[in-house]
């Protein structure tokens, strides 16, 4: 399975039939990340989204990839929550990634990835982790997930700072520990640096850094309940705002012992809008995919 977090998508973009198209006949970064999952030998994708959002994400999105592979719904809600905690009532926005994920308890019971929808991976990310998934086995160990490793100078923009998940990695190719990061701005000699207190800190752009594309079994889904009750009992004084991002989660499962995680770091070179100047680039790197045989002109016939 493929879960797809869409629920911030009508947000974002003030509605879905607002989102601009990357490719040549009207495709959506979405699309081009199912396709290369079907190439990769995924065969359902899951998307989270909002349900008031469902007609027009069917419309958008949904009906013209039905065809080629099984499509399912789930929806985040922001009462979906323990009975015992009070949902600010001014509050609207949902509780981040890792609530999100709650939402496919009981859709999906298979080994499954989960990946942003407005992210571009690149096909590779996709074929190591379902050469991961389909190599897991229930042997009684600890649930052996997997994560997708960009390199940082990758995953960066000129046109300001970005916020990344720096991965910390042993010899073995397994998850240390995920330090969020904010801030980060490139400074050229294959470096960043991102504000710490008051001076700068720097990280080499050859960092491992984690962009959301995961690799999960179903047993996340026990980490991340008990994860998401504890945020939620100590939520502190921003009950508004305040998110429980699935790589904390992940971050906090493995520290804890619950889990392991293997990252394969890829070479693929991520893109996203993360300010408007990026649209144009974003676009010409699916043009020049498409112009070296990456994909088809018209990804959908």
């Amino acid at each position: 399975n493929l879960v797809v977090m869409a629920a911030g998508m009508g947000s974002r973009f003030g509605g879905l039939k607002q989102v601009e198209p990357v490719g040549p006949n009207g495709e959506f970064i979405i699309d081009y990340s199912i396709y290369d999952a079907i190439k990769a030998g995924f065969n359902k994708v899951v998307f989270i989204i909002k349900e008031e959002n469902l007609n027009d994400f069917k419309e958008s999105i949904g009906n013209r990839i039905n065809k080629y592979i099984d499509v399912e719904y789930a929806f985040q809600k922001i009462t979906d929550v323990p009975e015992w905690f009070d949902v600010p009532k001014e509050r609207t926005k949902p509780w981040g990634t890792t609530h999100a994920l709650m939402n496919i308890i009981g859709v999906v019971n298979e080994p499954f990835a989960v990946i942003n929808s407005d992210d571009f991976y690149g096909r590779e990310a996709f074929e190591i982790i379902a050469q991961h998934l389909s190599n897991v086995k229930n042997n009684g160990e600890k649930p052996q997930f997997c994560m997708a490793g960009y390199l940082l100078k990758n995953t960066v923009t000129e046109y300001g700072a970005v916020n990344r998940g720096v991965c910390n990695v042993n010899t073995q190719g397994h998850l240390i520990n995920i330090v969020e990061t904010r801030g980060i701005v490139p400074i050229g000699n294959g470096k960043a640096e991102y504000p710490l207190g008051d001076k700068k800190g720097v990280l080499n752009l050859d960092s491992i850094v984690s962009m959301n594309c995961w690799g999960f079994t179903p047993d996340i889904f026990k980490g991340l309940e008990k994860g998401l009750c504890d945020f939620l009992a100590n939520i502190g004084e921003n009950p508004m705002k305040a998110e429980y991002y699935l790589p904390f989660s992940v971050d906090e499962q493995n520290k804890q012992g619950n889990c392991d995680v293997r990252v394969y770091p890829t070479q693929e070179i991520w893109q996203g809008v993360t300010y408007p100047e990026d649209k144009p680039r974003v676009k010409d790197a699916i043009r020049d995919l498409i112009a070296s045989g990456q994909y088809p002109n018209k990804l959908w016939n």
